[in-house]
């Protein structure tokens, strides 16, 4: 690239034999404020007060300032200032002396760089090489992923030189998750009595916990080093971390706190992330947000973004998130920004759009990470033109080919009711992986399309995936194909090296339960390998409830009970049962065992998007603005429907009521009443064409089901309601469910 080592610098020499040229003071001044700025990380104004010096300084005299900037080049991974400092010595010293010290800076550069093939073109041209030359290739072939660099050049290494704790600790690092390689390098630290170095008991401690069950181990290594510093806490704390040894983790940094060692944010950022792992961690994150704040931690922006994030996966308030993100007070990057847009994005959607236009105008420049995040919140939503504003914003910075990108606007269109966009956004993509196909395909069986998802998954040319199948068996469900989907499951182990796990059978067991083969859907629980969990229960109970199994949805309900007391579908489930059957008391006994335990039943909420806002809808809708309008609206709807033949299933609802008092109930469910307020304002949606979408956070009742059917027939439109389990198109006094949900 610039020449060899043995041409360039062709005396063998360590020392400058080239006669000495006299700087005056003001450029030895220089020079000297030029290593100066190197030490403080100034590598730019560095750089250029360097090259403003004229004549440009012998390399006799400035070889040290050479070194420095090389050092400074390597700390930075500067590598195009790297190779332009190179050529601006071999320019203006075209034949100088070898010298040992600056060469072994030139390779260090290269290696921590990355140019590590260049680096050891250098580094085998040296006419001489110490300890020092054979470090910086280790630790360059380490840093950037080439095990196998690495591991050759420290056995060469060992023909010439006993290796440093800084080469020991490299080579360990580069056997990453391999416990094996590892503990071999770890023996041979032992016989040269390295073990007893913090650098290498700190590197064993990750490379330990990076191999499979090795946290043991790492807290062997832990335990016996004489000397611990702050990084080998946090890298025990981390180790425990990554094992998934939340406790562990917290017990150790108690023990540090109270020992009186002083953290980081780097033991900060660790903790917080054993948190967001424990179900039981929000009240920790409590009292730790007042050791942050006690200890000005929370000016961090890597602490700050932890904490968000870890607030956000325990559940807690999103607008305490916002809160701990102002705190950052204008200092936020695109990491933090990506944390609080991520937690809106679970819990408030169209409160993430909006941040994500508030970062946009505040000039940052979003990454690939930021893109799936807002993606993601635009599947919350209840249409897709969310999605392609910001597809058209991924297209613009040039992310058009980026696979992960393309596979969360698939599902973002797919969640967004509109089948046909996902299945554009697939047929454009120039790279697919599994994820891709199974984006697809449970697009397809969200949308009830099963012989779409069927054929899709007969051209796929990936390999599939235990998520691949969970797809083509939740399709078969809704479709109501136990034949096929019967198939898959009894195939999935011998065709391609699936065995069925705990959701596929949940799958399979709603595959025989929606089509009323309840004996064998029990049977099949009895034989599963694993026990049963809350889902495969649940899905049972939803076969029970369909077909009037009573006897076995008592067994159910009981089970569900017992896995997730705080789930109130066991409990509405059986009353609905028992309801539907006549069975009124048993039913009302049910709903006050729910009551005494203080089981709250998620109350029936839809959305619908008319003209830039969300409109929110809650059964009886006495909170919407407009109300009387749509009550008066929906009272000549229901006139209209039952004239057309619409009878209100009043099977389900309170027994110690007058049947008159039943079908008020029934009108007032929050997605007949988003309808009615769709039907008000069809000149005011924010998409096109003959369709009305509504979202809704539970399942479809039996009535709505129902209603949504006639009223497609009696306006002549289609109806897209998406519930809790799929999405529900109604035209023509069909649904594409077939009745099957």
């Amino acid at each position: 690239m610039f020449g060899s080592v043995g041409g360039v610098f062709s005396g063998l020499s360590r020392r400058f034999t080239t006669a000495a040229v006299s700087l005056n003071s003001d450029a030895i001044n220089l020079l000297h404020h030029v290593r100066l700025l190197c030490s403080l990380g100034h590598l730019q104004e560095a750089l250029k007060l360097f090259y403003s010096i004229t004549p440009p300084p012998p390399l006799v005299q400035s070889h040290h300032t050479y070194a420095a900037l090389f050092h400074a080049c390597a700390r930075r991974s500067s590598l195009p200032q790297g190779q332009a400092l190179h050529r601006h010595m071999l320019l203006h010293n075209p034949n100088p002396d070898f010298d040992l010290f600056l060469i072994n800076h030139i390779v260090n550069m290269y290696a921590k760089c990355g140019s590590l093939d260049y680096a050891r073109q250098l580094f085998d041209e040296m006419p001489e090489r110490n300890i020092v030359s054979w470090t910086a290739l280790v630790s360059g072939y380490a840093q950037h992923g080439r095990p196998d660099g690495c591991f050759k050049v420290f056995r060469e290494m060992l023909a010439w030189h006993r290796p440093t704790e800084f080469a020991f600790a490299s080579v360990i690092s580069a056997c990453g998750g391999d416990g094996d390689c590892g503990r071999q390098v770890h023996a041979f630290a032992l016989k040269t009595s390295f073990d007893s170095c913090v650098f290498v008991g700190n590197a064993l401690i990750m490379m330990y916990c990076r191999s499979c069950g090795g946290a043991d181990e790492a807290w062997s290594v832990y335990e016996s080093m004489e000397f611990c510093n702050l990084v080998s806490w946090n890298s025990m704390i981390a180790g425990f971390q990554v094992c998934g040894y939340g406790n562990r983790a917290l017990e150790l940094f108690s023990q540090m706190h109270f020992s009186g060692i002083r953290f980081d944010r780097a033991t900060l950022v660790s903790i917080l992330s054993c948190l967001c792992e424990m179900g039981d961690g929000l009240e920790y994150c409590f009292r730790l947000q007042c050791l942050i704040i006690k200890t000005g931690f929370i000016s961090e922006i890597e602490v700050a973004t932890a904490m968000v994030k870890a607030y956000s996966s325990l559940g807690g308030e999103v607008s305490d998130c916002y809160k701990i993100f102002l705190e950052l007070d204008g200092r936020q990057d695109v990491i933090s920004w990506t944390g609080i847009i991520a937690a809106y994005a679970e819990w408030d959607p169209e409160e993430a759009i909006l941040l994500f236009r508030q970062f946009l105008r505040e000039c940052l420049a979003p990454d690939r990470h930021m893109f799936s995040i807002v993606l993601k919140a635009c599947a919350g939503l209840a249409t897709e033109r969310h999605a392609l504003a910001v597809q058209s914003h991924v297209l613009k910075v040039g992310f058009e080919d980026d696979t992960v990108l393309a596979n969360a606007l698939i599902h973002a269109c797919a969640r967004c009711g509109s089948i046909a966009l996902s299945k554009q956004a697939f047929d454009t993509m120039i790279s697919r992986d599994t994820v891709s196909w199974n984006s697809m395909l449970k697009a397809y069986a969200m949308h009830g399309q099963c012989k779409e998802a069927l054929q899709l998954f007969s051209q796929m040319d990936a390999q599939p995936d235990g998520a691949t199948f969970v797809a083509l068996l939740s399709a078969c469900s809704h479709a109501g194909m136990v034949e096929e989907g019967t198939k898959i499951f009894e195939t999935m182990a011998n065709n391609h090296g699936i065995v069925p796990q705990l959701d596929h059978y949940a799958c399979m067991v709603d595959v025989l339960g929606r089509v009323g083969r309840i004996s064998e859907a029990k049977d099949l629980i009895d034989k599963m390998p694993m026990e049963p969990d809350s889902v495969v229960w649940s899905a049972f109970l939803g076969g029970c409830r369909k077909h009037g199994e009573t006897k076995l949805a008592k067994l159910a309900a009981a089970k569900l009970k017992e896995l997730d007391p705080n789930n109130s579908l066991g409990y509405v489930m059986l009353s609905n049962i028992f309801s539907t059957d006549g069975r009124f008391n048993e039913a009302r006994l049910i709903r006050r065992e729910m009551e005494g335990k203080t089981v709250r039943k998620e109350p029936g909420l839809s959305w619908i998007e008319i003209g830039n806002h969300v409109h929110e809808f809650a059964s009886g809708g006495q909170q919407h603005p407009e109300r009387e309008t749509i009550f008066s609206e929906l009272e000549k709807l229901v006139r209209r429907l039952k004239d057309f033949g619409y009878v209100p299933q009043i099977s389900l609802a309170l027994h110690d009521i007058e049947d008159e008092h039943k079908e008020e109930q029934l009108y007032y469910h929050s997605e007949k009443l988003a309808l009615v307020f769709a039907l008000m304002n069809l000149g005011n949606r924010c998409y096109s064409g003959n369709i009305i979408k509504i979202m809704k956070n539970i399942r479809i009742c039996v009535d709505c089901h129902n209603f949504m059917k006639l009223v497609s027939e009696l306006v002549d439109m289609e109806i897209v309601v998406r519930d809790s389990n799929r999405f529900h198109h109604f035209k023509a006094k069909v649904c594409s469910c077939n009745d099957y949900w």
